[in-house]
């Protein structure tokens, strides 16, 4: 079919229809450079035939894991260590939310003067700059090893994030709700009370549970630095190839743990939708 049998609708359709601007075959010809410039930096030596063996004996443990540490109850045992990880991520989470509040409300641009907006927002992104493990590094050197680090990580980790987002909910709010407050002569306290934190009790609550799902899966790699929790062991298992049962135990357990919570998260954030 060409242009002249075209019907008219067709035509509109066709001259309607973006085309391929200049900028965009830029953007396409530096992104394809990128890639390939990634592509020839990487430094790759061939798969590892010991590797693969690794793999499939760690795959064939997963048919016989330790039981006594699936499911036992010492110290070291699969669901002693996901209680803890598990409390590790949610006391976290509460405790970064906590705080990513009030911040959220000083960072706001529609609520406060520029310099203190900027000021927290700045504070906001240098939190939000380090990793979770740079951060638990840290933490471990002032605090010591051990679960309170890993709450004190976590904390920290979700603050910059929770904080982030609080901030665009916040500035996201009906404004008429306000000027309505503000006309019958509300204070600044009554319009956040009664104005901004009934629209926005949802989104924070939302925003709160979706950081506990990522903060469960933090939790896990905090162990690696001694902060508690499951990732200590089971990188410790992982590290030996008779461990390898020990170590199937312990990531079963913890993709169970993952996969409740998640689930759990979904319905709990589909019903404040």
């Amino acid at each position: 079919m060409n242009e002249k049998t075209m019907s008219p609708a067709i035509q509109e359709t066709y001259a309607n229809y973006p085309k391929l601007s200049k900028n965009m075959v830029i953007v396409l010809i530096v992104l394809a450079a990128m890639i390939l410039w990634s592509v020839l930096g990487l430094d790759f030596k061939g798969f590892n035939a010991k590797g693969f063996e690794v793999a499939k004996n760690l795959l064939k443990s997963f048919l016989h894991p330790n039981k006594k540490l699936l499911f036992g109850d010492s110290p070291s045992s699969v669901q002693v260590l996901m209680l803890e990880t598990i409390a590790i991520a949610f006391l976290g989470t509460i405790i970064g939310a906590i705080i990513a509040i009030p911040m959220a409300f000083m960072a706001a641009r529609n609520l406060m003067p520029k310099a203190i907006t900027i000021f927290f927002q700045g504070s906001i992104t240098g939190i939000r700059v380090f990793p979770v493990f740079v951060i638990g590094v840290a933490v471990t050197r002032v605090t010591g090893f051990g679960p309170f680090a890993g709450v004190i990580t976590m904390a920290i980790a979700s603050l910059g994030m929770m904080t982030k987002l609080y901030v665009e909910a916040v500035e996201g709010i009906n404004k008429n709700v306000l000027d309505a407050l503000d006309a019958t002569g509300c204070s600044t306290f009554e319009k956040i009370r009664f104005g901004i934190i009934p629209q926005l009790t949802a989104q924070f609550l939302s925003t709160a549970i979706y950081r506990f799902e990522i903060n469960l899966k933090n939790a896990a790699i905090l162990g690696l630095v001694g902060a508690g929790g499951i990732g200590g062991v089971l990188l410790a298992a992982l590290g030996t190839t008779r461990r390898l049962g020990d170590a199937s135990a312990y990531l079963i357990g913890l993709g169970a743990a993952v996969l409740v919570v998640e689930v759990a998260s979904n319905y709990i954030r589909g019903k404040l939708a």
